[in-house]
């Protein structure tokens, strides 16, 4: 008898076609759906597929008493009670190194976006307006980039930074072992020494509005912010203020605080460029995901460690 695995989070039906084939596939991924299939089907769930920001809570976790293996499908997995789910001695996974390419490559796309002011170029050429009307932007290429949290994809971000001619510095709890780039211990002086400040850390509670007015205001009025990690790891009012007041000279945000409702506070300004939480996914990106759920949840009900465990 195949496991029953919950998933609670949208998937196309070619990855629940593939997963379908080893497990009894229980797909809920809205509130509603969520919620009617715990209540009906969480006594046999032995397996939850989820992601950082869907999350599995504790009651949900309670209501599951043969649950066993849980993972989250991206690298993050900030709102999954893992301290309760590793009480009950349950298997966490996820899917780190996956989309790293994707959110790195993208993370560049909105660096050179707002640097270039592409999306407002982008309207101005289609209203008939001329570049001899337009103020010049600055260049990428030769500046200073500084990464809040040098992991996998932090370090992917650099390197794609170096076919600019950008110098590099980070900032991390600690330093990285084996990295010639300059780590900050302090986040505001790395932002001081920086044009642009991408953020690559993980979200939760140990990170929330990390990047703050004080931050903010260290990058300065031509320095740019990024952010491809968690909405919450950025304080959306400071960031509207600074935005806003000119004390930085734009922003591009794939992430937000209140997901899926877009910022309000930003809907308005001209010098930020945001996207819809895409970072991470493209068909390659969902299909190795995917792939190492597959393999991850294979190993344990083989009685196997798993490849990526939380």
């Amino acid at each position: 008898m195949k496991p029953s695995l919950l998933v609670l989070i949208p998937l196309g039906d070619d990855s629940r076609t593939r997963i379908a084939a080893s497990f009894d596939l229980h797909y809920a991924p809205t509130r509603e759906a969520r919620a009617e299939a715990v209540a009906a089907h969480g006594a046999r769930i032995r397996a939850v597929l989820t992601n950082g920001t869907t999350g599995l809570t504790s009651g949900e976790i309670v209501a599951m008493p043969a649950l066993e293996f849980v993972s989250a499908l991206g690298a993050g997995y900030e709102n999954i009670a893992t301290d309760h789910a590793r009480a009950r001695g349950i298997v966490l996974a996820n899917g780190a190194g996956t989309n790293d390419d994707c959110v790195a490559d993208h993370a560049m796309a909105l660096l050179l976006a707002v640097v270039r002011d592409v999306p407002q170029r982008d309207r101005a050429t289609r209203e008939g307006v001329w570049r001899d009307a337009l103020p010049m932007r600055p260049s990428v290429s030769g500046k200073r980039l500084g990464i809040i949290g040098l992991g996998n994809i932090g370090q992917k971000v650099a390197r794609r930074a170096a076919g600019f001619d950008i110098d590099v510095a980070y900032h991390n709890r600690q330093p990285r072992d084996g990295v010639a780039w300059r780590y900050f211990g302090d986040l505001r002086e790395l932002a001081r020494w920086s044009d642009y400040l991408v953020v690559a850390t993980p979200g939760g509670s140990s990170t929330h509005h990390l990047v703050d007015r004080d931050v903010l205001e260290a990058l300065g009025p031509k320095g740019f912010l990024v952010n491809v990690s968690r909405g919450s790891v950025v304080d959306t009012p400071a960031l509207a203020h600074a935005l806003s007041s000119g004390a930085i000279a734009g922003a591009g945000l794939d992430v937000c605080e209140g997901e899926p409702h877009p910022p309000q506070a930003l809907l308005h300004l001209t010098n930020v460029v945001l996207t819809p939480h895409v970072a991470g996914t493209s068909p390659e990106a969902i299909t190795a995901s995917v792939d190492n759920f597959i393999t991850n949840a294979t190993r344990h009900f083989a009685g196997e460690d798993v490849l990526t465990p939380i």
